[in-house]
């Protein structure tokens, strides 16, 4: 992988949230970002942000061709993708019993089927060129469950899966990948979730007495792919505050 001022990389639902935290940090460790997401005016203004090069492109993570077109246009301009982020992803929190099952294949497109479009055209780019880092968020829904959640922790789990088997397929080509958990985090998605209520009582049940935020999400994500964690790989990081320990 080449080294960390000068990479190129994609993170993907990055006009805002986590995905705009990482964006932030990846940027200001000289990485040049590929903002994508789906809503692109708030991707290229992202980008315009950033600066450093940057810039922003639509992408539905759950549409391969879509897919495919937007890591053709990053591949023409840049000539390489060295990091991957898999950020984007989408929940509506109720319980299993009382689902729409239109709900359940919408959940499972964005966020498994998302990072297997993603990882199936951004993989070869990677093996080509020798090397690149690859960081899949998960969540800690995926490892312990999540009352209110069991779709959008069945794909969370399976993206868990996911990683530590591509992982091994392609560690001989020196291209890492790992997986991100964040426990309760404070974003748009979080708030549509619970009220005040769910934010106190979470808090406390915390060890660190927080709620987490989306730059503690981008630390991680920044270390995994940095050459600093050049020899981890197939490992799942869980960022909750200690809510949940393994």
């Amino acid at each position: 992988m080449s080294g960390e001022r000068g990479r190129i990389a994609v993170v993907t639902g990055a006009a805002r949230g986590i995905g705009r935290a990482i964006a932030d940090r990846l940027a200001s460790a000289g990485a040049t970002v590929v903002v994508a997401d789906l809503d692109v005016a708030s991707a290229e203004e992202a980008a315009k942000q950033l600066g450093g090069g940057a810039i922003g492109v639509g992408v539905d993570v759950a549409d391969l061709e879509s897919v495919q077109a937007t890591v053709s246009r990053v591949c023409g301009e840049f000539g390489r993708i060295d990091v991957l982020v898999n950020n984007a992803g989408w929940d509506k929190a109720e319980r299993f019993v009382e689902s729409d099952p239109a709900d359940w294949e919408r959940i499972v497109r964005i966020n498994l089927f998302g990072v297997l479009n993603t990882c199936k055209t951004v993989l070869p780019v990677m093996i080509e060129q020798g090397g690149g880092a690859v960081v899949n968020i998960a969540s800690d829904a995926g490892r312990v469950g999540s009352s209110g959640e069991a779709v959008y922790s069945a794909a969370k789990g399976g993206i868990i899966a996911f990683t530590k088997t591509i992982a091994r397929e392609t560690a001989r080509h020196q291209v890492t990948a790992n997986a991100v958990c964040p426990g309760p985090t404070d974003t748009a998605l979080f708030a549509s979730i619970g009220g005040p209520g769910l934010r106190e009582s979470l808090a406390k049940a915390i060890p660190l007495r927080r709620i987490g935020t989306p730059e503690d999400v981008a630390g991680a994500v920044a270390f995994l792919t940095s050459g600093e964690a050049g020899y981890i790989t197939g490992q799942t990081l869980s960022v909750s505050g200690g809510l949940t320990m393994s």
